[in-house]
């Protein structure tokens, strides 16, 4: 595995040096793991390691039905994929947790389809769950691609 590593990053760097295009940056995702958004003592909102954005799952409690919470939640999940310089458009892997999957998937459904990159969509899994608080209907984790 180290190898591998080894091999990812010396063709990073081989290709900074003749590709202006490629950053320093670039090179330093292979080897280094950046946490941003670290106020919250649970979590970190945004880990990037490898070339991979992962986010912290996102809720809202601003609205009262799953609509709403999906399109807030869904806001929060691009501000965060801009913030780690990616977007929807990369989209690996999406993890959908609703309270009432009887109840809520077809709208929930709706707001995703309405969001979602028709032409990029990732792997999704979607379950019924507790939630940690009774106002919370939806939460939604992603995974990402960093644009190169």
């Amino acid at each position: 595995m180290m190898a591998a590593t080894n091999i990812l990053r010396a063709q990073a760097i081989s290709m900074a040096r003749t590709n202006p295009l490629v950053t320093r940056r670039a090179v330093q995702h292979f080897s280094s793991i950046t946490r941003l958004g670290t106020d919250d003592p649970r979590m970190s909102r945004i880990v990037v390691h490898n070339g991979i954005v992962y986010i912290s799952g996102q809720t809202d409690a601003t609205a009262e039905d799953i609509e709403g919470q999906t399109k807030n939640v869904l806001a929060k999940v691009d501000g965060l994929l801009e913030q780690a310089g990616t977007s929807k458009s990369n989209l690996l892997t999406s993890s959908i947790w609703l309270k009432d999957i009887g109840r809520d998937f077809k709208q929930m459904n709706t707001v995703w389809n309405g969001w979602v990159d028709p032409d990029n969509k990732p792997v999704r899994a979607t379950v019924e769950a507790a939630m940690a608080r009774p106002q919370l209907l939806i939460e939604i984790q992603v995974t990402a691609a960093i644009e190169r």
